[in-house]
């Protein structure tokens, strides 16, 4: 790895390398996505990730946390703590599965499905927002290159190198 600095004769600007850093612009479009997202939901409403606990649930009712935080890619601990919430604002239940005493299996409320009902459109309207700042005919390889990014770096994760 080369140096950096004055001692190898180079002084690139903070805004130049971070303009080249996917892990920085992955981390601004995400954070740019969350306020679009918030500013449409309302401050008071759920969160990106709660959204995707919702819609991920609505469509496999009675996963465990474990096969949530597989399906979501929520770490174990956040998405532990999410639920926690979700469970106080009434929006999931959860109970001990059969299979295995210690897994809790997770189900939407009648308020839950209330609130997805609300949210998916708002949802729907804020990709529709992140999208439009690609041209139509870049959109879909977008999300296919992001889509690649996810499960190939998912796969590093559950099976990083050896050191």
């Amino acid at each position: 790895m080369q140096a950096m600095g004055k001692e190898a004769g180079l002084r690139p600007t903070a805004a130049n390398q971070l303009d080249q850093s996917p892990i920085h612009l992955l981390h601004r479009a995400g954070q740019c996505a969350a306020d679009i997202f918030q500013a449409e939901m309302g401050l008071d409403d759920l969160t990106p990730r709660q959204y995707a606990v919702l819609l991920t649930v609505s469509q496999n009712e009675g996963l465990s946390q474990t096969q949530l935080v597989d399906k979501t890619g929520i770490d174990r601990s956040t998405l532990a703590d999410i639920v926690r919430r979700m469970l106080k604002k009434g929006l999931l239940t959860r109970r001990r599965t059969r299979e295995d005493a210690r897994a809790y299996a997770v189900r939407l409320t009648d308020d839950g499905w209330k609130s997805l009902r609300t949210a998916d459109p708002v949802a729907r309207r804020v990709d529709e927002r992140i999208l439009s700042a690609l041209p139509a005919a870049q959109r879909d390889r977008f999300l296919a290159d992001l889509g690649a990014i996810v499960t190939a770096l998912g796969k590093f994760r559950d099976n990083p190198p050896a050191s």
